[in-house]
């Protein structure tokens, strides 16, 4: 658990934060489990998106193949700067428990063919938009008064690393930007 960032803005952690900017508190994302977390490559480790996040939304994604549920943290300037995804390895109650007292969305599927899904995974990651995807179990600390976060790498199971690949492919994650899953390199067949 090398990896620890403190309590972001506007946390439930912190009783006089204002309600209207919703952030769960590090305890409730410590329950989660195994989750995937996304992050930006050149932000540093897997908890940076996490420590400049003000406010989270509840996706879920429905599409001809699959219900894919994450939480989008978003910065101060409106940018998405981290997501979580859920994982077969998850704990389902703390999700659902977690996600009833978020704002949310549903996605249905994307009318776009591969030549649009490539140009957008092309476009992004020329204006520096690439995601990096990471296998963690996430872990509440308390420092006196200070709440911290620490992030610890993760085995998955089978059905948790199909997963972690169809995220990858949704999601337009190049494979130098997948994690090592479970003992198995991220460029193995399917």
């Amino acid at each position: 658990m090398a990896i620890v960032a403190g309590m972001p803005h506007g946390g439930m952690d912190n009783p006089g934060v204002s309600r209207r900017t919703v952030m769960p508190a590090a305890s409730a994302l410590a329950a989660l489990g195994p989750v995937l977390c996304m992050h930006r490559p050149g932000h540093g480790n897997e908890l940076v998106g996490w420590s400049r996040a003000v406010h989270t939304e509840s996706r879920v994604r429905m599409d001809s193949e699959d219900v894919i549920e994450s939480l989008h943290f978003f910065d101060a300037a409106g940018g998405c700067c981290w997501r979580l995804y859920l994982l077969p390895d998850s704990d389902f109650l703390a999700w659902d428990r977690l996600q009833s007292r978020l704002p949310g969305c549903c996605d249905s599927e994307p009318r776009s063919g591969i030549a649009d899904r490539l140009w957008q995974r092309l476009a992004g990651t020329l204006r520096g938009g690439a995601w990096q995807l990471s296998a963690v179990r996430l872990h509440a600390l308390r420092e006196g008064a200070r709440v911290c976060m620490a992030a610890s790498a993760t085995s998955l199971s089978l059905p948790g690393i199909d997963r972690v690949r169809r995220i990858a492919c949704i999601e337009n994650v190049g494979p130098n930007h997948l994690p090592a899953l479970g003992g198995f390199p991220s460029h193995m067949p399917a």
